[in-house]
């Protein structure tokens, strides 16, 4: 029962954790992070392949957390695919790093180590390890030279961003 129980435990918060050289953006004002962002770039997962026009919204639950609707097209299957999750703070709220659950009592991490700060125009997040990685803008195109430079930070941290997937949002 004792090495079930410390399965669970790192199961329930190994994907909770930060990658190494990874730190959240201090000073995060939840409230400017609400609304729409879409998915500009992302490393491939088996939950988000094939899709397009991808975005997530975030709004605000009753309980403190956050309410996440992921949202994408696949072309394949010709329709529209929909995940409602909820997110919380895993420390302080002015930290940007979350966990999020779209199945039940699990939940990854949620970790925004570049971001706008101004005005929450652009972030760049990671999941609890180096094989997640999404850019996310507050339009549907992203500058070039900014993508540039949040792929280069990325590259820098240790991301295989020669796999990053652009998003077609046309």
């Amino acid at each position: 029962m004792k090495k079930l129980s410390l399965l669970l435990a790192l199961l329930f918060t190994g994907c909770t954790g930060i990658p190494d050289q990874v730190q959240p953006v201090a000073h995060f004002n939840v409230q400017n992070y609400l609304g729409k962002w879409y998915e500009i770039a992302r490393l491939d997962h088996s939950f988000e392949r094939g899709l397009t026009h991808v975005s997530a919204e975030y709004t605000l639950r009753k309980d403190g957390g956050l309410r996440v609707v992921n949202r994408g097209y696949s072309a394949k299957e010709n329709r529209w695919k929909e995940a409602v999750g909820k997110a919380y703070f895993v420390k302080e709220p002015d930290r940007g790093y979350l966990k999020v659950s779209f199945f039940g009592p699990f939940y990854g991490s949620y970790v925004i180590f570049d971001l706008d700060q101004e005005s929450y125009q652009y972030s760049l997040v990671c999941g609890p390890d180096k094989s997640y990685l999404w850019i996310l803008s507050r339009t549907p195109v992203m500058d070039k030279e900014l993508k540039k430079r949040l792929v280069a930070k990325a590259a820098a941290l240790g991301f295989d961003t020669s796999k990053l997937i652009d998003v077609a949002h046309d």
